[in-house]
């Protein structure tokens, strides 16, 4: 009888155990279906960078063309988090002598077509970036438009593909199809650590389903005890043979910006 008793209470802690691991189980692991689960990896991802305010960070774009010739930029960025909808930034060159003064400005939206903005002090005018261009390049680097606006989660579709080791890291194999009919993408395939969600690499898919263009990055650092960013962006074309990296230094988290630091009126004065 003490006997039977005593397998009967280990029988009730293992099931204990078990209904209390999956109650605490995140979403991203409960998830049933491939798209289900791709989607609640990416939500928890871009939840878990929610409110940080706004930053401002120094940026070096190195070029390369495919005999490897570079040439290099200095630039910053100033970047604010808005309440229910995308992210605004703001971008402006400093050197060479060809680009200085310069100045970027990108509204992100959720759901809506993102509002870009280009100053070009050669012209004294400030263009709109129209949407059939997103997929144009970014000052001739291999970042196109829309990769520097911020990736909403609202802006793909998803689905887990699996899992899979990426220089040693455990990581989530997760496709993206955008949502907008004007991307320049078919499709994209990221790697996310398990441990913090952060993107080591992106396979990006032209509208025809081959491989364009691959971004690594590397070097993360936390801010603040909770944001993670890269130190660097590497991203190849397979097409051309040329490359663009982003070197990030300097970072200043809650700077006090307010939303008239990032209207198009102000592009022609950035400094």
């Amino acid at each position: 009888m003490k006997t039977e008793i005593k397998w009967a209470r280990r029988s009730l802690m293992a099931a204990t155990v078990t209904l209390t691991a999956s109650l605490m189980a995140p979403a991203l692991v409960q998830a049933e279906t491939a798209e289900e689960r791709g989607l609640a990896i990416a939500t928890e991802a871009d939840q878990r960078d929610n409110g940080f305010v706004d930053y401002k960070v120094g940026l070096t774009m190195t070029l390369r063309n495919s005999h490897q010739q570079q040439t290099s930029r200095s630039m910053r960025n100033t970047t604010r988090e808005v309440r229910g909808d995308g992210d605004k930034s703001m971008i402006i060159f400093d050197n060479p002598r060809d680009v200085k003064g310069t100045a970027f400005l990108s509204h992100t939206h959720k759901l809506d077509t993102d509002d870009q903005w280009l100053y070009l002090p050669a012209l004294k005018r400030v263009k709109r970036i129209s949407s059939s261009n997103k997929s144009g390049p970014f000052m001739g680097s291999e970042f196109a438009y829309e990769d520097i606006a911020s990736q909403e989660v609202e802006k793909y579709s998803y689905r887990y593909v699996g899992d899979e080791v990426l220089d040693g890291r455990d990581c989530y194999k997760v496709e993206r199809f955008p949502a907008d009919p004007k991307s320049g993408y078919h499709r994209q395939v990221a790697w996310l650590d398990k441990t913090e969600l952060r993107v080591w690499k992106v396979d990006f898919y032209d509208r025809k389903d081959e491989l364009l263009k691959t971004l690594t990055n590397s070097g993360y650092q936390q801010y603040l005890n909770k944001y993670w960013r890269p130190d660097q962006m590497d991203m190849v074309n397979h097409v051309t043979g040329k490359s663009t990296t982003l070197a990030f230094s300097d970072y200043h988290f809650a700077i006090g910006s307010n939303d008239m630091d990032f209207t198009s009126s102000r592009l022609k004065n950035a400094r």
